[in-house]
Parts: C-alpha cells; structure tokens; sequence
C-alpha cells in the first residue's frame, strides 16, 4: 500500500472571548481586546452575545470559528512554539456602522501567518495557548515541519567572475 501522507487534523472550533471598555480615556470611545480563546464544545451557543456588562467592560463571546492547520505554515507553527510562550494569534475587526462592537474575523496558530495579517495593516491580539493546545500543535508541526537546511554561501573570491552578482560600493568606497 506504501506510505500514506500525514492526515491533517479537523480544524479546531474555538470561541473567542473579547472585551469591551467604555470611554477607557477622553481620545477613545471604545477600547477593545482580547480576553482568551477558549475550545468550543457548545457552552457558548452558536451566535455572538454578551456574557456579562456592567455599564464600565462588557465581555463578549464569538463562539464557532474554525482554526485549520496547514502543512505549508509548518515553519510558523515551529516559530509559534519555541517563542517561549505560544499563543493564538486573532485577528479582530470593529464592526463598520458600529464602533460599539468589535469581532474576531480569524484565528490562527501560525507566527509567520500572524505577521502577515499585521502587515496588511489588520488588528492582531494574542493570547496565551494551553497545554492541551501546544500538544496538538507540536505534534502536527513534528510530523509537518522540515526546516529549509542551511547552505553556506561561498565568498565571491571563490565565485567565477561570470557568476558573480554585481557588489554595490558601501558608502564612502569608490568603484
């Protein structure tokens, strides 16, 4: 039958839990993060709702999104992992027509995925991921994850002069 490709696990069903500030100072209306990121087995029912608000923090549940791991994100899982504090990474919005309200658009496990959403000038929070978690993930990343080896670069004196790329001067040195 010969050897079969790792299986990638079902994606994970999380809730998010996100907190809201009122008028946390006199240039914001809202401040929002947030709060944990918890496994979703039901306890949240299936639609965002508030779980408790006392005029001052409001904290809010967004249960049901999904967090796929994908072979190809190995190297930000393994990046992930040997931070010295693994985290989720979520990605969140504020609702456009609402600054009121604030919701998580994607989560995610992957550093290098994180970075990227950052980039395109989004809003990421994280928060601590637990032991559970980290052993899913760091077995996943085991069987996935083959760091690229490291190719020594051969100075150019040991290069064909055809081969070599053209050096730009360092400032102050002449051609």
């Amino acid at each position: 039958m010969g050897d079969a490709p790792p299986r990638t696990p079902e994606p994970l069903r999380v809730a998010v839990l996100m907190e809201r500030e009122a008028a946390p100072n006199r240039w914001e209306d809202w401040r929002f993060r947030v709060a944990d990121v918890e496994l979703d087995v039901g306890q949240f029912g299936r639609k965002s709702r508030c779980l408790r608000d006392d005029g001052r923090v409001a904290l809010f549940a967004h249960p049901g999104l999904a967090v796929a791991l994908f072979a190809d994100e190995g190297e930000g899982y393994h990046l992930n992992l040997t931070s010295g504090a693994p985290v989720w990474f979520v990605m969140w919005r504020v609702q456009e027509g609402d600054p009121s309200q604030a919701r998580p658009e994607c989560v995610t496990l992957s550093y290098n995925e994180a970075g990227r959403l950052l980039d395109a000038q989004e809003r990421v929070d994280n928060t601590p991921l637990g032991a559970e978690v980290r052993g899913w993930l760091q077995a996943y990343t085991d069987a996935h994850y083959r760091p690229e080896p490291k190719q020594r670069r051969r100075p150019a004196s040991f290069v064909a002069p055809g081969q070599r790329a053209r050096r730009m001067p360092e400032p102050g040195e002449s051609r």
